[in-house]
């Protein structure tokens, strides 16, 4: 049997349709007293916050009920929490998007409770809300305003990062009422507040406090529309106007011929205002139009983004504007298309032949009467009519030939989930508005915070969604609670999450060490799979071996030096040195990254592994930085003592290679003083010091050095030719042309000579040669330019093929010399 004529609760206000739906029956508990509370509702059908009113007088009842408490309610009035309260004066409560409890106290101290099970964070006004008191709030969606006693306004944009910031200075005066308007709608997109002082309201922003200068009041009541493009005054006589934002044009006025003004005053979407009394609601068209609705108890009045929901200890009603949808398909006379389609059900149901007659009629617009049937069945509460609209919507489609149907099939997916959501037992009466604003998403957590877990689950499948986060809720939660052994515990938490995607284990793990149970932490830590997500947790854990072992097996660098450097503050020195030498990886990694930053733990680190050659080595590498001689000598003599206090046998070459280095410097320290010619010898090798005191003159003093440093022959005589030849002394070269041997041959002679140009004494080492091929001498005299003398060369060794080819190159005065060379090889060939 169809229920009663979908408009049977709707009401005319000017040229809009109202309707109040009834969303539950017997909400809350008789003995609740509801008039003796301060009520504040989270946003899209979320939780209610109930605090008694510390300033009406009740009944003693039991211990229990005379303690203060916030009490978290579902508007099907199902206890959800009871937060006890020892905070002092509550004198703002309200709620964020995300479900966030936000209670500010009259010092200025906030608690955001998240959770909606006690968990919080506080924060301070500051501003001088301690000094002067918090007189009351106005929240919006992530942020509200403080009025202090002094009439100053603090606001607060951003509840995860809170940072209180005053308003522009208030006029003193008596403050009847204010409102604001929230960032997103005000031009200078910072809140902006309303405040009604004395007759007039000022406008209220971060820069200026602006004067309306208005004549009527006090103003009992102040509230900007949702969007801020209006705003509802009620006059002390009783009276609502609806004005501009700016004060400048009045759209409405209402005379309510109350005696006493409303308990509150709040607006229903853009286009209506409610008033409250105790037991009796006004609603106020924009354009002055208004009704009356009564009830046998108090009535609190709950703001929503499409409308206002109405609280009493019996019912939770729903006031909304119809939607244009609904007006469409259900006004009484309505011809337009998707009205006709609805009604065609019902002949299509008694099987009535003029069915085809009307969809033929209505077929031009048929897909669009499809889509106003199914927007339209988003908009009811009532399942009836919602599977009614889908049907009609079902049967028009199914007449056309080519017709999108992702719309009607995503529309059947919303209603099941708000179905689901509306029961009394999960109590969040979200509209389908509210549903799109709020998505499945938050949706989703809101469940998850309520623990109505496999309501989030199946929802979660249903709509395709990762479950991840609802386990790890869950497996939490039940460590929290649970008072079963650890291993039992981890068992039932790991068989529930295991083979779960995007399951973390370190999650559940941290909750379990934050509740005390270190050791379950530890196990569940095992079955994390990425060793990122392990090592943080045990390295708070304080079980910084597991944590380096850890991070070793992942392979990650990075990770490894995360945990090495946690260790090196926390531990001594010598207990971190321990630790790495049985992880020689881990001693590498700390070896490696200290040679690039930190010397000192590079020479603790050597030390302790009785590493004394390397030890050294820094104290050398430290020592070639210095500039000046000493630093660098006394460097050089710590690497020694390094070596000295070394039980190896393998240091002596190494402590005797230091000695010399510092007998170097200080010879080379000497040299540079007593040598006024500007030129530098500190730290140049032995070598560059016997070449640079050659080429500068001082051969003496090189043969000196030769001597002291014992360096080998063929050393000294390769650094004096170089110096030699770079110095242009021909005539010391001469000198040693005439020796009878060289450690290191002749040849290096005549190459170094001859590429300095000097092929005349080049020439002169030639014969001296005698190791070398005839064919390599002929060369050579060729490249001194001496034709007759290769040919000489080339004759002794009998070489006709060299006579000839140096024939062709001869100059004209040699070319008979080489000829007689060659007759004198001919009649012996014969």
């Amino acid at each position: 049997m169809a229920p009663s004529n979908p408009r049977a609760d709707w009401e005319k206000l000017g040229d809009q349709f109202y309707r109040k739906v009834k969303l539950y029956e017997a909400v809350f508990d008789e003995d609740l007293e509801l008039e003796n509370y301060i009520v504040a509702g989270a946003p899209y059908g979320g939780a209610l916050a109930l605090y008694r009113n510390e300033s009406r007088l009740y009944q003693y009842r039991d211990a229990q009920t005379s303690k203060a408490s916030i009490e978290i309610y579902s508007y099907s009035g199902k206890l959800i929490s009871r937060l006890n309260w020892e905070y002092g004066a509550i004198k703002g409560l309200g709620w964020s998007d995300n479900e966030e409890l936000l209670a500010v106290t009259e010092d200025g101290t906030v608690r955001r409770y998240f959770g909606l099970h006690g968990d919080f964070a506080p924060f301070s006004l500051g501003n001088g809300a301690e000094e002067y008191g918090v007189r009351s709030c106005r929240f919006w969606s992530s942020g509200f305003v403080a009025l202090l006693s002094n009439n100053q306004l603090i606001a607060v944009s951003n509840y995860k990062e809170p940072r209180p910031k005053l308003l522009a200075p208030s006029p003193e005066g008596e403050v009847s009422s204010w409102s604001l308007t929230p960032p997103a709608y005000t031009l200078s997109r910072t809140v902006e507040v309303l405040l009604a002082v004395d007759k007039t309201i000022y406008g209220i922003d971060g820069t200026e406090a602006l004067d309306r200068v208005l004549q009527n009041g006090p103003f009992k009541h102040v509230a900007s529309s949702t969007t801020g493009g209006l705003v509802a005054l009620y006059t002390g006589d009783g009276k609502v106007w609806i004005v501009s934002s700016d004060f400048q044009n009045k759209h409405g006025e209402y005379d309510s011929k109350a005696k006493t003004p409303p308990l509150s005053m709040e607006w229903c979407g853009e286009e209506a205002v409610i008033l409250a009394w105790e037991d009796e609601i006004h609603v106020v068209s924009t354009n002055g139009a208004s009704s009356k609705h009564y009830y046998d108890g108090r009535v609190h009045v709950i703001p929503e983004l499409d409308g206002v929901r109405l609280i009493t200890n019996e019912t939770c009603e729903f006031f909304h504007k119809i939607p244009v949808v609904t007006e469409d398909v259900f006004r009484l006379g309505s011809t337009f298309p998707s009205s006709v389609l609805l009604d065609s059900v019902d002949l299509l149901d008694k099987k009535s032949p003029k069915v085809d007659e009307i969809m033929q009629r209505i077929r031009p617009s048929l897909p669009e009467a499809v889509d106003v049937c199914v927007r339209a069945a988003g908009h009811e509460f009532d399942e009836y009519w919602q599977k009614r609209l889908l049907k009609a919507a079902s049967f028009g489609k199914s007449v056309l030939d080519l017709y999108n149907s992702d719309d009607f099939v995503d529309m059947t997916e919303k209603l099941r989930v708000l179905k689901a959501v509306r029961d009394f037992e999960i109590g969040m009466p979200m509209s389908f508005d509210q549903y799109l604003r709020l998505t499945p998403e938050r949706l989703i957590d809101r469940l998850i915070n309520r623990h109505e877990y496999l309501l989030a689950i199946r929802i979660s499948e249903f709509l395709r969604m990762p479950a991840d986060k609802i386990y790890i809720h869950w497996a939490c939660q039940k460590v929290k609670v649970s008072t079963a052994g650890d291993d039992a515990l981890c068992k039932l938490i790991v068989q529930r999450l295991e083979g779960k995607l995007g399951i973390s284990f370190e999650t559940v793990a941290q909750s379990a060490y934050d509740e005390g149970r270190a050791h379950l932490a530890t196990q569940l830590l095992n079955y994390e799979p990425r060793a990122g997500k392990q090592v943080p947790l045990l390295l708070n854990m304080e079980e910084d071996d597991v944590a380096l072992d850890k991070a070793m097996e992942s392979g990650d660098t990075d990770l490894i030096y995360y945990v090495l450097l946690h260790m090196k503050k926390k531990l001594p020195l010598s207990t971190f040195f321990r630790t790495i030498n049985d992880r020689p990886t881990a001693a590498a990694l700390v070896e490696t990254s200290a040679k690039g930053s930190d010397i000192e733990l590079l020479k603790d680190l050597y030390y302790q592994d009785d590493r004394p050659i390397d030890g050294s080595n820094i104290f050398i590498i430290e020592a070639l930085s210095r500039d000046d001689v000493q630093s660098k000598i006394d460097k050089l003599n710590q690497a020694s003592r390094v070596l000295t206090d070394s039980k190896e046998g393998a240091t002596q070459f190494q402590q005797k290679s230091i000695a010399e280095a510092t007998q170097l410097l200080r010879v080379q320290e000497s040299l540079d003083k007593e040598l006024s010619d500007g030129t530098d010898f500190v730290g140049l090798s032995v070598n560059e010091t016997v070449y640079r005191l050659i080429k500068t003159g001082y051969g003496k003093r090189a043969q000196k050095l030769y001597s002291e440093f014992k360096m080998s022959d063929v050393t000294f005589w390769w650094t004096r030719l170089r110096a030699l030849v770079a110095k242009r002394d021909w005539g010391e070269l001469e000198q040693i042309s005439k020796n009878k041997k060289s450690p290191i041959g002749w040849e290096p002679f005549y190459n170094e000579i001859l590429g300095a140009g000097n092929t005349k004494l080049a020439s002169m080492f030639v014969p001296k040669c005698t190791n070398l091929p005839a064919a390599e001498r002929i060369e050579m005299w060729m490249k001194c330019g001496m034709v007759v003398k290769a040919g000489e060369e080339a004759l002794r060794a009998k070489d006709m093929n060299a006579l000839e080819v140096l024939r062709t190159k001869a100059p004209g005065s040699a070319v008979g010399e080489i000829d007689r060379m060659i007759n004198q090889l001919r009649p012996k060939n014969r």
